[in-house]
């Protein structure tokens, strides 16, 4: 993690990666599957996952990501539409400035390097949503959880989940489990 302290950019771009991979292998006989996300199918993650690249952009541009809906609806070509957008962001974070920029999360007000930050964190735990979902586990990067899970650990809180922090109760695992299922549990998944 420490290698990315200051410039957290290769990580989400790791996670970009990643979750661009996953979302060009989810056929359409699957996007009715259920997710570890109680609320989303796979279509739904999708559409979810669709709003999370576009407030990345509008996050780290100085715009409000709240602009957005939680789920982007009425998309036809995933794989299409997530490479459109990320385009945008890998614009964005060609540019050093990006890492000192004030942002406007819905979640925090911070420099851009915690965004950035906070957004891998995002991706990898959707990005394992998915992998969950269509039995593509083996897709996964476990250094994305790694350098996630001490993140989203600290400004996670264990406890008042729900409301403002629309997180379930943490749900234990073992300090010996993999990273992705720490990173889940904490986060309120059944790994």
């Amino acid at each position: 993690m420490n290698n990315f302290a200051n410039d957290p950019r290769p990580m989400l771009v790791l996670a970009l990666d990643q979750t661009q991979a996953l979302i060009d292998t989810v056929g359409a006989d699957e996007l009715t599957l259920p997710t570890p996300c109680p609320e989303y199918d796979v279509r739904t993650l999708l559409g979810h996952l669709m709003t999370v690249v576009g407030r990345i952009e509008l996050g780290l541009t100085g715009g409000n990501p709240l602009d957005l809906p939680t789920v982007t609806e009425g998309v036809d070509d995933f794989p299409g539409t997530w490479k459109e957008r990320r385009t945008k962001v890998d614009s964005t974070l060609a540019n050093d400035a990006v890492l000192t920029q004030i942002c406007t999360l819905p979640w925090a007000t911070v420099p851009g390097a915690a965004a950035i930050a906070a957004y891998t964190g995002e991706l990898t735990t959707h990005s394992w949503d998915l992998a969950k979902a269509t039995n593509r586990t083996d897709l996964l990067d476990d250094s994305l959880a790694e350098y996630s899970l001490p993140l989203v650990r600290q400004f996670i809180p264990a406890d008042q989940r729900g409301g403002h922090v629309p997180f379930g109760p943490v749900v234990p695992v073992a300090d010996t489990a993999s990273p992705y299922d720490q990173l889940a549990g904490w986060q309120g998944r059944r790994p």
